[in-house]
């Protein structure tokens, strides 16, 4: 079974029981003031196994399978078996890292409560995307004729992201989104860089020049 397939079971066995657990929501979520004061680190990583509802699970695991799958085979291919658990390392990681900036903006904000794997999720498309810079990729649903090179997609992404967090409003946490999309590239180009034969940002800089010299 494969790493992917396991987290993806875990989260949704957990978000469906938390559904109806107040509780376990509670003690899962990720509210700034319990890791200021009560030191609950773990939060970092549990609020990424619940959701809100059914949509908000569906949507996250159902990207995380897409892109998921792919992601830890090409990881096996740079690294080799021990790829599986670097594939690993950075989901858990990214549960963290993308959390950071929201932390330190809200250590002390009583009515600030985030969850979800949204973070996790943007580091694993955006290293598929490094590895892959001129797959097509576009919304779910759309025609392949509407799929535009992952490179562009990842940018675009950012560039909308960026725009929605400083606009604020809404419950979805935009900052997750686009530091769980930096460190997923970030994570890939250091494990690249100290564990594998290929350079994995050369790579991406030499398919992103070539798609620009096809014109």
């Amino acid at each position: 079974m494969s790493v992917t397939l396991i987290i993806l079971i875990t989260t949704c066995i957990i978000s469906i029981i938390a559904f109806k657990n107040q509780q376990l929501i509670d003690d899962l979520i990720f509210y700034p003031p319990a890791v200021t004061e009560r030191k609950q680190y773990y939060r970092f990583i549990t609020c990424g196994f619940i959701h809100a509802n059914f949509a908000h699970l569906a949507f996250n695991m159902y990207s995380f399978w897409i892109f998921g799958e792919y992601v830890e085979i090409l990881f096996m291919t740079l690294f080799g078996p021990v790829g599986r658990w670097y594939y690993l390392l950075m989901y858990i990681s990214a549960l963290v890292v993308c959390l950071l900036p929201t932390y330190f903006k809200n250590k002390t904000n009583y009515h600030y409560r985030s969850l979800g794997a949204s973070g996790a999720v943007s580091a694993v498309i955006f290293a598929f995307i490094f590895l892959n810079p001129l797959q097509g990729i576009g919304l779910i649903f759309l025609p392949r004729e509407l799929m535009i090179p992952g490179f562009i997609f990842g940018f675009l992404y950012l560039v909308l992201s960026s725009y929605l967090d400083k606009k604020g409003g809404g419950n979805i946490n935009h900052s997750a989104h686009i530091w769980g999309a930096v460190y997923g590239i970030g994570f890939l180009v250091l494990t690249g860089y100290l564990f594998s034969e290929k350079n994995v940002l050369l790579s991406f800089l030499n398919a992103v020049k070539s798609y620009f010299g096809s014109f």
